[in-house]
């Protein structure tokens, strides 16, 4: 068993297929040694948007949920990773940068702690070369409703 693996057993976690886009893009580029992942939002292990992840932080989305649904962005943005390189031990050298899009009102002031989910648990699965330069922003909506979305920059061999 991989690391990464391990790491996800323990956490009691399985990283899910590769999301579909849900509009005209793809899902991620790969150019030389870089890959870019698009924006995930927070789809389940179902594959589906839960109504505890759809709406504002700050208004119906908790701070509990917002940070769960980070954390399943990140898990996404992991899934889009092995599906450009096949194997996260392996063909991960480092998560350069991951982007932040929080769904929440304008008085909403903790964005940075719902984007520690996707931040804390990228660092979780891979260790060292999970940490990552960052930046959160709130934003007005979010596809499908999403109450986060996470974009990615990962080194790879």
């Amino acid at each position: 068993m991989s690391t990464v693996n391990e790491r996800l057993e323990a956490l009691g976690l399985t990283l899910p297929k590769a999301a579909a886009p849900v509009a005209n893009y793809v899902p991620f580029v790969r150019s030389g040694n870089l890959v870019v992942i698009s924006g995930q939002i927070c789809f389940g292990p179902d594959g589906t948007l839960a109504d505890a992840h759809k709406g504002k932080l700050g208004a119906e989305v908790s701070v509990e949920a917002g940070v769960a649904a980070a954390r399943l962005c990140a898990l996404n943005v992991l899934a889009q990773v092995r599906a450009a390189v096949g194997d996260l031990d392996h063909g991960v050298v480092q998560c350069i940068r991951l982007g932040g899009f929080i769904n929440a009102v304008p008085t909403f002031a903790g964005l940075a702690g719902i984007m520690n989910g996707a931040s804390d648990l990228m660092v979780e699965i891979l260790g060292d070369r999970g940490r990552h330069a960052r930046s959160t922003v709130g934003v007005a909506e979010l596809p499908l409703d999403a109450a986060v979305e996470v974009e990615a920059m990962f080194e790879v061999k």
